[in-house]
C-alpha cells in the first residue's frame, strides 16, 4: 500500500508565529534595560566628573525614569506607524504626521518621566525640578532622534518579516499547449478569476477568490487572509480588488477590504468608525467613510 504523505514540514516563518510576540516585546524589553543601564553608568561617572556631589540614586532615578516612559511610548509608536505607514508610496504623504506625531511623542515622554521623578523625589524627602521651555526644547532634540530610532527599528523588523515570510505572487496562467484550438468567440474568459496561483517560499498555492477573508494594504503590498495563513502580493489594493466580485468584497478602510460573507459583526466606535469582527476571530478597522456603504 502507498504510504500515506505527512504534513509538510512548516519554514522558519511559521516556526516562529507562536513565539513572536513575545519575542518582540522581548526586544523592546531588553533593548530599553540595556539602554538605561548603560545610560545610568554614564550619567554616575559624569557627575563625578563634573564634580557634582549627587547621590548615585538620582542620575539613576533619571535614566530609569527616562526609560520606562519610553517603553511604555513603544506601542503608541507602533500604532502610529501602522495607521501612518512610512513605505515608499505614503514615505511623502505621511511624512508630516510623524513630524507632528514627534512633537506629541516628546511631550508624553517628559510629562511621564518628570511625573516619576517628581514622585521619587517626594518619596526621599527632596524635590525635582524640571525646568522651563528651554529644558523641553532640549528633551524634545533627543526625542526626536529616538522616535526616528523607533521608526527605523519597526521599519526593519517588518522588512526582516517580508523577507523571512516570502513574496506571494499571481502566477500566470499556463499556456496552452501548441495546437489547442482556440475558445470560441462567444465563450469569452471570465472577466474577474475564480482562483489565484501564487508563489511563496518556492513553494505554489491556489487559493480560491472566495476563500480570503480580507485584505490589507501594506506599502508595495497587499495582504490577503485565506483561512488563518497570510500572502503577500505585491499589488495594491485598488488593483487587486478589481480583480474580486465587487458583490462579495467592500472597501472598508483606505487601508482594508473585507469579504462580505466572513463578516460576524460591526461593533460602532466613538467618532462614527466601526471595527469588524470577523469570522475567523480577527478584527479589522472600518472607517466612517465607508461604513454606510458597507451598510447599504
Amino acid at each position: 500500500m502507498p504510504e500515506t504523505p505527512g504534513p509538510t514540514p512548516k519554514n522558519l516563518f511559521e516556526r516562529y508565529q507562536p513565539y513572536r510576540r513575545r519575542a518582540e516585546v522581548a526586544f523592546w524589553v531588553l533593548l530599553m534595560a540595556l539602554q538605561a543601564a548603560f545610560n545610568c553608568v554614564v550619567a554616575v561617572i559624569d557627575a563625578e566628573r563634573a564634580g557634582r556631589a549627587l547621590p548615585t540614586w538620582q542620575p539613576v532615578t533619571w535614566e530609569l525614569s527616562s526609560h520606562l516612559v519610553l517603553l511604555a511610548l513603544v506601542p503608541a509608536v507602533v500604532a502610529f506607524e501602522r495607521r501612518f505607514p512610512l513605505g515608499f508610496a505614503g514615505f511623502a504623504r505621511n511624512l508630516p504626521w510623524h513630524l507632528a506625531g514627534s512633537v506629541v511623542f516628546s511631550l508624553l515622554h517628559v510629562a511621564g518621566m518628570v511625573a516619576l521623578r517628581k514622585a521619587a523625589y517626594a518619596w526621599a524627602g527632596g524635590r525635582y525640578d524640571f525646568g522651563g521651555a528651554e529644558q523641553w526644547v532640549y528633551e524634545y532634540l533627543k526625542d526626536v532622534r529616538v522616535y526616528a530610532l523607533f521608526l527605523i527599528s519597526i521599519l526593519s523588523y517588518r522588512l526582516f518579516m517580508l523577507r523571512l515570510q516570502g513574496e506571494a505572487r499571481v502566477l500566470d496562467p499556463p499556456e496552452e499547449p501548441a495546437g489547442t484550438a482556440a475558445p470560441a468567440p462567444e465563450q469569452p474568459p471570465p472577466a474577474r478569476p475564480e482562483r489565484f496561483l501564487v508563489r511563496k517560499l518556492r513553494r505554489e498555492f491556489l487559493i480560491a477568490a472566495s476563500d480570503i477573508d480580507w485584505l490589507q494594504a501594506q506599502g508595495n503590498y497587499v495582504g490577503l487572509r485565506v483561512k488563518g495563513h497570510d500572502y503577500l502580493l505585491r499589488a495594491t489594493l485598488t488593483d487587486f480588488l478589481a480583480q474580486l466580485d465587487p458583490a462579495r468584497y467592500a472597501r472598508v478602510h483606505r487601508s482594508y477590504a473585507a469579504n462580505l460573507d466572513r463578516v460576524a459583526e460591526i461593533e460602532p466606535l466613538d467618532g462614527g468608525d466601526a471595527r469588524l469582527l470577523m469570522q475567523d476571530g480577527t478584527r479589522i478597522p472600518c472607517s466612517r467613510r465607508y461604513r454606510d456603504a458597507l451598510r447599504a
